[in-house]
């Protein structure tokens, strides 16, 4: 097994959303507001290469969108999802497998193409992994989190008979629930930010790396209490990060961090403060 990181565009995202309660006086040291009090996050997808499967977890937030949505999100950066594939050899056509953590537009948006107005696939060889769970959240969404998922990024996906749907959790609570997907990796759940997000578990080198997707978006919301606005259930939230969180520091996990602008991976270390950060590298350092 080999793992590569897959770099796309970095984006910008209002501070105080992404920090939730916690006040702009603390979070601004973390990541520190322009004028208009957005932050900037990363988009950093996985590429896991086990035998003959060739995985991307989630596709960024592609470019098909119009001027006027892009304007909210600042896109900037020079990585793209096909530059970072072709630096490590790869091309798109090459995907056997695409994991959805989730279907929000950052995550979902560059698993579609709109090419002269028709959407298709932009894995036109890979199956798409998703959970029956979330998928019905997502097609049936409600009024707060109905933003988030865009139709033009979901439905062709099914249309195109390249959806299939991992076994959901069988647990209470979701966290407990671990779904095995090849040898050497398992999906985990989570509720709080939205229903049934998928956390892929990954044995690599003798060591176990989390995918965090928006679980934990950054180094900076390590802290319990940082918990996004945009979460769904916060209070869920709070105790799927105390558990995950604990369950990191006792067996050593590396966490990969979706979000982060700056840091591909960190562990994490007890202090008498509670659980903070401890080590971060970059994913090749492994």
């Amino acid at each position: 097994m080999k793992l590569y990181t897959i770099d796309t565009e970095l984006f910008k995202l209002d501070g105080g959303a992404m920090f939730g309660v916690v006040p702009k006086s603390i979070w601004n040291k973390l990541n520190p507001a322009d004028e208009n009090n957005m932050c900037t996050w990363a988009m950093r997808l996985l590429l896991i290469e086990d035998g003959k499967r060739l995985i991307l977890i989630d596709t960024g937030i592609g470019n098909k969108q119009d001027t006027k949505f892009f304007s909210h999100y600042y896109l900037h950066g020079n990585a793209t999802l096909d530059s970072s594939l072709a630096k490590h050899g790869f091309h798109r056509d090459d995907i056997t497998d695409v994991i959805l953590t989730h279907l929000h537009f950052d995550h979902v948006g560059g698993a579609i193409l709109n090419t002269n107005g028709q959407l298709s696939t932009a894995f036109k060889n890979a199956t798409y992994w998703s959970n029956q769970t979330h998928w019905e959240s997502a097609t049936n969404p409600n009024q707060r989190e109905k933003a988030s998922f865009l139709k033009e990024n979901i439905l062709p996906i099914q249309q195109s008979g390249q959806l299939q749907f991992i076994n959901g959790p069988l647990e209470t609570p979701i966290y407990t629930s671990q779904t095995p997907f090849l040898d050497n990796i398992t999906i985990r759940y989570v509720n709080g930010h939205t229903s049934s997000m998928m956390l892929p578990q990954i044995t690599y080198k003798g060591k176990t790396i989390l995918y965090m997707a928006d679980l934990l978006p950054s180094t900076g919301h390590i802290p319990l209490p940082y918990v996004m606005a945009y979460d769904m259930r916060p209070l869920e939230t709070l105790n799927e990060k105390t558990a995950f969180l604990q369950e990191a520091v006792d067996n050593n996990y590396i966490l990969f961090l979706e979000h982060d602008p700056i840091h591909e991976c960190c562990t994490l270390q007890m202090t008498e403060k509670g659980i903070r950060l401890g080590t971060t590298f970059a994913l090749n350092e492994i």
